[in-house]
């Protein structure tokens, strides 16, 4: 049975879980990396209880419960794994890949990497997990303010 990629289902499978993306995009074994690399950090950086509390909206205990050395790797093997099926996506679709496509995955990974080092402050007003995600954002924007102005002014 052949089955069409399409790229925003993609996008989205890569997002709910980084390596089923490359599932889809029946690349097995690099799909499989990301899973178990996801799972490894997640584990060592104790994500799941930092989420949990943080949807509770206990800071502290989050804030108790992470290992920052770990949780500083996420938000980099999030947004690459992401980046990575969708653009194996666009290519076995046969759909142009825009320009500069990587900006907004790469501010991204930058700026939620920054707040999840600054998450860990206890006066922050938001929850650790939602600094990370409000990084993620806040980053995705500026990555394609800055990719909209690289197409602008140069011409490749």
């Amino acid at each position: 049975m052949k089955r069409n990629v399409y790229p925003l289902e993609v996008l989205l499978w890569s997002i709910a879980f980084p390596g089923f993306g490359q599932i889809i995009n029946k690349m097995y074994i690099r799909g499989a990396f990301f899973i178990v690399l996801e799972f490894v950090i997640n584990v060592n950086a104790n994500l799941n209880m930092n989420i949990l509390y943080s949807f509770q909206w206990k800071s502290a205990q989050a804030i108790e419960a992470t290992n920052y050395e770990w949780a500083m790797f996420y938000p980099c093997v999030y947004l690459f794994a992401i980046y990575e099926s969708y653009f194996s996506a666009l290519e076995k679709s046969g759909q142009e890949i825009k320009k500069f496509l990587a900006l907004p995955f790469v501010g991204g990974a930058y700026f939620s990497t920054v707040g999840v080092i600054f998450s860990n402050v206890s006066n922050m007003v938001l929850p650790p997990t939602f600094v990370g995600i409000l990084g993620i954002v806040f980053g995705v924007g500026i990555g394609g303010l800055l990719r909209v102005w690289f197409i602008q002014r140069i011409k490749v």
